[in-house]
């Protein structure tokens, strides 16, 4: 493959830390760790238990920065070819492959054995299953050979909540899955909004991105109904579920709100790409605040709160 590992530089200890914390991409990871510390907010009732939540979180992101390690040496020979990507650790040199993949399997070590020790079983096996899925399923079958790569390869990322919920009870329910649901089909708004923006590099590399291989308009259709499946799907954590109450509703209905009206606006001007770039911010917002929403209504005090307005009002 082109440039899968050039000649490498010389670097100080510090130079060499940050190479290799670049290639866990570490702007990725928060987000996964906010869905899966949303989950067991819901999971506890609220009532979290802190050590839990600490090992889960670190656990989650050793899961993470290993599949993105693993990614980052998978995809080595187009990111070589990309401008945007070439200074990447690898491709530029920093960094040689074989010791990545070294750093990725040490990560994983460590990340079931939080799991295994201090958790159990069952989270660990879904954190490692995260990492398989994303590695074989979406970046060797599905990247760079099917525009529907991001729908069935968004599955990865929809891992953590599960992740976070079985920590917490050591099975798995009806919630959990809801909020698999939820990023499954928040996943291609939010990642072919930035496919949008990026399209031309895409097609530089040959990864068949739905803009590239459908175009702007068929792509935004697309984004358009998913956003429209997805809200309705936030709600069900309301009803039949009761895992949140009509606070969290009430914020997802609001959002949701906002969403589909971002999405409108793309879709009326497809080819926008400062809109793209401004459905693909929001879907980050999205997602955040629908976590923090969860965490909120799920709180004893906000219980308590409302109990004593209707106390009042009663």
């Amino acid at each position: 493959m082109i440039g899968t590992d050039v000649v490498r530089r010389n670097e100080n200890v510090l130079q060499v830390v940050r190479s290799y914390y670049q290639l866990t991409k570490p702007r990725i990871i928060p987000l996964l760790l906010i869905t899966t510390a949303a989950s067991m907010w819901l999971a506890s009732k609220g009532e979290v238990d802190s050590f839990k939540l600490f090992i889960t979180l670190i656990g989650g992101t050793l899961a993470a920065a290993s599949a993105q390690v693993m990614n980052c040496i998978y995809d080595r020979d187009i990111d070589y070819e990309m401008l945007r990507t070439r200074a990447r650790p690898i491709p530029s040199g920093r960094v040689q492959s074989s010791h990545a993949l070294i750093f990725a399997l040490v990560l994983a070590v460590m990340s079931f054995s939080l799991f295994l020790v201090y958790i159990n079983l069952l989270s660990g096996l879904l954190a490692m299953s995260g990492i398989a899925f994303y590695m074989l399923v979406y970046t060797h079958f599905l990247k760079r050979n099917t525009p529907q790569n991001i729908v069935i390869g968004g599955a990865a990322g929809s891992i953590p909540p599960l992740v976070g919920w079985a920590a917490v009870t050591g099975d798995l329910s009806w919630a959990p899955w809801i909020l698999f649901a939820i990023i499954f089909l928040w996943t291609p708004p939010h990642f072919w909004a930035l496919a949008l923006m990026i399209k031309d590099d895409y097609a530089q590399v040959n990864v068949p991105m739905m803009p590239v291989i459908e175009g702007e308009e068929s792509t935004v259709r697309q984004i358009w109904w998913y956003t429209l499946l997805v809200i309705p799907c936030t709600l069900l954590l309301v009803y039949p579920v009761g895992a949140s109450g009509w606070l969290y509703g009430v914020i997802a209905v609001l959002l949701g709100a906002m969403f589909i009206k971002k999405t409108w606006l793309l879709k009326q001007n497809p080819f926008d790409k400062d809109m793209a770039k401004s459905l693909f911010k929001f879907s980050i917002l999205y997602l955040m605040l629908l976590c923090t929403a969860m965490v909120v209504d799920s709180l004893p005090f906000t219980h308590q709160v409302f109990a004593a307005m209707i106390n009042f009002v009663g």
